[in-house]
């Protein structure tokens, strides 16, 4: 069965569960931080013993300087992961730690310069600006481009401003300086930054490897579901909602039976193909007026159908279904008369009243029917359209529901009687075919 595809909305939850995904990426992102500065903080203390060797007041104040940054950057993922785990983080302050991770990249490699005397022009030999990597990698973590994206642009910008700055005062023995900047404790610091870019980097694809398979097989769950079960149906299902379709629920609903008058008769010595082109004209129209008025084919019966109509304006929207289907079928029979094919007729009964809805089956095999007292009324008054000439009968519990008065819209009431199976009449209104 194929149903009209529709335009792909945006189900409401869905904004709730992105932020509650992104909230959660800050908080690996947390961990991350406080990794991260208590991995560099150990590979400074690894590189201090070298560096007391060397009797150089700057090289002094670049060890308490980065051992100062490095502690805020650790209080900061502390604070971050305490946030989201007592639910005082909210999602617009993602923003708040983006501006924090590019500002103690630039702020750290913008000190050393200060602190060296070094020029812009030998900015990359600050072991400060191989953070870069590490920052970049946390904005992959995040999985949002826009953040990432504004992480690129801070983070060029600011190193692209200090690459043109120029300190005050000539340093003495700069050669000096930017030879112990590339000595063995520094490009150990350099070479411990790329690694922790690369752990990053590694979460981030384990990550997304989860977050693909994830959608994988939720989509392959959509698919199977989507094989036995209508395709509204089948985007709730996937999400999880199987099992309280299984347990069922009361509800009130409308149904509506449409059904092909002397179908059988016509099929004597008729070619397969034939039937076939038929039964797919019939259920194409049925299709198309049913996902205009979001009516959900429940199954097909040979050359009968069900539509369900639940939600807002249910009772409306099933009217407006038999109608749209009264006026499809008379186009129909009048361009296979033109053709000159034997016209063919419909019987529709449409009703309104409560009734039991649910999933029934396993996964392999899973079928979504209503049943009740409501169901086989809406059955027998498509039977009923022979009886009495009609094209289209609808109970006036319906017509009610919908807002619809009889008198007004061209409905004919039929004598009243009691439907077989029910212990009380029913007041019912017909249409004939045009």
């Amino acid at each position: 069965m194929r149903l009209p595809q529709a335009r792909p909305t945006v189900r409401p939850e869905q904004p709730a569960l992105l932020s509650a995904a992104e909230v959660e990426a800050e908080r690996i992102v947390a961990l991350l931080r406080i990794a991260v500065a208590l991995g560099l903080m150990l590979a400074m203390v690894l590189a201090v013993d070298s560096v007391q060797a060397i009797d150089e007041p700057h090289l002094r104040r670049q060890i308490g300087l980065a051992a100062a940054t490095m502690l805020s950057y650790l209080t900061a993922g502390v604070l971050i992961y305490w946030a989201i785990g007592t639910g005082l983080f909210k999602p617009w302050m993602i923003w708040l730690a983006v501006f924090a991770d590019c500002a103690f990249l630039l702020l750290n490699t913008f000190l050393s310069l200060v602190n060296t005397g070094v020029p812009g022009s030998a900015l990359f030999v600050m072991p400060a600006v191989w953070m870069a990597p590490v920052v970049l990698a946390f904005g992959v973590l995040r999985l949002n481009p826009l953040r990432l994206a504004v992480m690129v642009v801070l983070v060029a910008a600011g190193l692209g401003w200090m690459i043109l700055w120029q300190p005050p005062q000539t340093t003495p023995d700069l050669t000096g300086r930017i030879t112990l900047s590339l000595a063995s404790p520094p490009n150990v610091m350099r070479l411990v930054m790329l690694c922790l870019a690369g752990a990053v980097l590694v979460v981030a694809a384990v990550r997304t490897r989860g977050l693909l398979h994830r959608s994988i097989e939720e989509a392959r769950q959509k698919a199977n579901l989507t094989r036995y079960l209508p395709a509204q149906l089948a985007g709730r299902l996937a999400g999880g909602g199987l099992e309280a379709l299984q347990e069922g629920r009361q509800q009130q609903m409308a149904i509506l039976f449409i059904d092909i008058r002397g179908f059988t008769s016509w099929c004597e010595g008729r070619e397969p193909q034939e039937v076939s082109s038929l039964i797919t004209e019939f259920r194409t129209r049925v299709e198309e007026v049913a996902g205009r008025t979001s009516g959900l084919i429940d199954k097909y019966i040979g050359d009968a159908a069900m539509i369900l109509f639940e939600g807002e304006r249910a009772a409306a929207r099933a009217l407006d279904c038999a109608e749209g289907l009264l006026a499809e079928v008379e186009a129909w029979c009048r361009m296979r008369e033109q053709a000159g094919d034997a016209a063919l007729a419909a019987g529709i009964g449409v009703h309104w009243g409560e009734v039991f809805s649910g999933v029934t089956g396993t996964p392999q095999r899973l079928e979504y029917s209503v049943f009740g007292d409501t169901v086989n009324t809406a059955a027998r008054l498509e039977q009923l359209t022979k009886e009495h000439g009609m094209a289209l009968i609808a109970s006036e519990v319906l017509l009610k529901q919908a807002g619809a008065e009889p008198a007004r819209n061209g409905w004919t009431a039929l004598p009243a009687g009691v439907l077989r199976g029910r212990s009380t009449g029913l007041v019912l209104f017909g249409k004939a075919q045009g």
